[in-house]
C-alpha cells in the first residue's frame, strides 16, 4: 500500500506576467491534502491568477505546479477536472439565458448510447445532488433571472457534483450572508472528511478561522508567508496583506448628537415588489443609517425602489418631508432630490467595463461638459481628476478601460460617479463585497468623511461587524418589514441577528 502523498498542490517557483504587469512573481508554497487552505491578499496580490492556474485557464511563464506530488502542465480546465480539480468562481461562470438544470449539466450531461443527453437521469440526478446540499431551486428557471446568493450556490454546487479531488472557492462567501456562510462550511466540513482539499479565496478573516487550517499570505504577486490559521492573529494577518498596520479598521463614529438632524429621505408604508411590506423608515442628514437581514428580506426591493427601479405597490417615498415619484433613475438624479445607487454587481449593473474611468464617472452628468452637442475634454478631464482624488484612485483611471482594475478600484470608480453627480443620498448596497481589507479600510474613510460633510448613506452590508461598527442606526429586515430599528450603542452582532432570523432584537440584547 502506497504512502499517502505529503501535498495536494504545490506551487514551485511561479512566475506570471501580464504586459508590464507582474502578476505573480516566484511564488512557492504547499497545500496540505485533506485541508481548508485560504489564500489571502489585497485585490491585485496574486490570488486570482494562482487559481487561474490551478485550474488549467493560464499556465506559468516560469516555474510550475505539482498534483499530488507530481509535476503537472495544466494546459485547460478539462486536463485540470482529469486531475481531480473543480473551481467555483466568483465571477460565475453560469450562462443566464440557460436553466439551473442546464447549467448544471454543462459541459458532463450525461449521455445515452445514441449521443443524446439523458435527460430524466440528469433531472434526477441534480435534484438528487440539490437535495443533499439543501438548495432549493427550480431547475427550469432561467439563472439569469435568479438573485446572486443563488446563483452563487448554484456555482459551488455544479463544482462539488463533478467529485473533485481538490476543489477550488473563489470568494464564495461574497454573494452569501447568515444562513448561508453556514450552509457552505458545513458543505466545507463534509467535503474535508471525505478527504477532498480545499482552496478557499476570501476577505473576510472570521470564515477564514471558521472553516481553514492553513493560510498563505500574498502581496503585490509575492508570497508573504504560509502558516496555520491559529498561528497568526488578526492584527498580524492584515498588516502582512496590506503591508502596514490598521491601527483601526473602522474610522470613529462622530458622537450622538443632542438633537436629530433633518430628515433628508423617508417612507412610510412602502411596499415594493413581492417581498417588502409596508416599510417605514427615515435617513437624516449626515447619517449612516444601516440596513441588515438574511438574504431576500426585501432590502434589494428598497433600494431599488428609493432609485425608480422598482414600482410601488403601496406607500409613499418623501425627500426633505416632501412626497417625490421616482419613476426611473433619471428622477432620482434630479438635482432636488441628488440620490446615488452603487448596485450589488458593480461589473453588469454599476459599470462599463470596456470604457474609461472618465468615461464611466461623467456619463450621468455628461450635459454638464457638453456644449451645442461637443465634449469640452478639458473640464470632463479636471472635474473627473478631482473626484478620483477623493476616493483614490490612480490617475491613469482616466484613460484606462475599468475591466483593467481591481475589484476594490472599480468600487471606487462607481462611487466617483456620484460624486461627480453631486448626489447628496448614496444607496450603498453591499459596496465592499470581494474587496480586500486595505480598500475596505479606505471606503469606510470615504463613507464617514461624506456623512461628516452633510451627506446621508443608505448602507446594506452581508457582514454584520460593517453595520455594528459603521452605522448610526441599524434598521433590519425580517419577512420584508422591519423587525427592528437599532440605535449604534444598541446594534450588536447578537441583536442584529437576533432580529434578523425573526426575533426580538431585546432577546439579544439582554442574552
Amino acid at each position: 500500500m502506497s504512502a499517502p502523498t505529503a501535498t495536494a498542490i504545490s506551487v514551485v517557483g511561479v512566475r506570471k506576467v501580464f504586459g508590464a504587469t507582474v502578476a505573480v512573481d516566484d511564488v512557492s508554497f504547499d497545500i496540505k491534502p485533506g485541508t481548508a487552505h485560504a489564500l489571502l491578499g489585497e485585490n491585485g496580490a496574486g490570488k486570482s491568477t494562482l487559481v487561474k492556474m490551478m485550474s488549467g485557464l493560464i499556465e506559468p511563464d516560469e516555474g510550475h505546479l505539482e498534483v499530488a506530488g507530481e509535476r503537472v502542465r495544466l494546459r485547460s480546465p478539462r486536463i485540470a477536472h482529469a486531475r481531480g480539480i473543480q473551481t467555483a468562481f466568483q465571477e460565475m461562470t453560469l450562462v443566464p439565458d440557460l436553466t439551473v438544470l442546464d447549467n448544471m449539466l454543462l459541459p458532463y450531461a450525461p449521455q445515452g448510447v445514441t449521443g443524446m443527453i439523458r435527460r430524466r437521469t440528469a433531472r434526477e440526478r441534480v435534484e438528487a445532488h440539490f437535495t443533499e446540499l439543501g438548495i432549493d431551486v427550480d431547475l427550469w428557471a432561467e439563472v439569469g433571472e435568479l438573485d446572486l446568493a443563488i446563483q452563487q450556490k448554484i456555482e459551488i454546487a455544479r463544482a462539488v457534483s463533478r467529485q473533485p479531488k481538490i476543489l477550488l472557492l473563489d470568494e464564495p462567501t461574497s454573494t452569501l450572508a447568515g444562513r448561508d456562510v453556514d450552509w457552505l462550511g458545513e458543505i466545507i466540513a463534509t467535503l474535508k472528511g471525505k478527504g477532498v482539499t480545499i482552496v478557499f479565496i476570501s476577505h473576510r478573516m472570521r470564515e477564514v478561522r471558521a472553516f481553514c487550517d492553513r493560510l498563505t499570505i500574498l502581496r503585490n504577486g509575492k508570497h508573504i508567508t504560509t502558516d496555520d490559521v491559529g498561528a497568526l492573529s488578526e492584527a498580524q494577518v492584515i498588516e502582512m496583506i496590506v503591508g502596514r498596520s490598521l491601527s483601526q479598521a473602522f474610522p470613529k463614529r462622530p458622537p450622538k448628537r443632542p438633537d436629530p438632524a433633518p430628515e433628508v429621505l423617508s417612507a412610510q408604508q412602502l411596499s415594493v415588489g413581492e417581498k417588502l411590506r409596508d416599510v417605514d423608515f427615515s435617513l437624516r442628514r449626515g447619517e449612516i443609517l444601516g440596513v441588515a437581514g438574511l438574504q431576500g428580506m426585501g432590502q434589494l426591493d428598497l433600494f431599488l425602489a428609493c432609485f425608480g427601479m422598482a414600482d410601488l405597490h403601496r406607500g409613499q417615498i418623501k425627500v426633505d418631508g416632501r412626497p417625490v415619484t421616482i419613476a426611473s433613475p433619471a428622477d432620482a438624479m434630479r438635482s432636488n432630490i441628488g440620490i446615488g445607487l452603487v448596485p450589488e454587481d458593480r461589473k453588469t449593473e454599476a459599470l462599463f467595463l470596456k470604457l474609461s474611468g472618465k468615461h464611466n464617472v461623467s456619463l450621468p452628468v455628461i450635459g454638464r461638459f457638453s456644449r451645442m452637442g461637443l465634449i469640452r475634454d478639458r473640464e470632463e478631464t479636471s472635474a473627473v481628476e478631482e473626484v478620483f482624488d477623493r476616493v483614490e484612485v490612480n490617475k491613469r483611471a482616466l484613460w484606462t478601460s475599468v475591466k483593467s482594475f481591481s475589484g476594490g478600484n472599480q468600487q471606487k470608480i462607481a462611487i466617483a460617479k456620484w460624486l461627480l453627480a453631486e448626489s447628496r443620498i448614496l444607496l450603498l448596497f453591499d459596496p465592499t463585497r470581494g474587496i480586500d481589507v486595505g480598500t475596505k479600510h479606505e471606503l469606510y474613510m470615504l463613507m464617514r468623511n461624506f456623512a461628516e460633510a452633510g451627506g446621508s448613506v443608505l448602507f446594506h452590508s452581508t457582514e454584520i461587524p460593517e453595520l455594528v461598527h459603521l452605522c448610526d442606526r441599524v434598521m433590519v429586515l425580517y419577512g420584508g418589514r422591519v423587525a427592528a430599528e437599532l440605535d449604534a450603542e444598541a446594534a450588536t452582532e447578537q441583536a442584529i441577528m437576533t432580529a434578523a432570523l425573526g426575533g426580538s432584537a431585546l432577546d439579544g440584547l439582554a442574552a
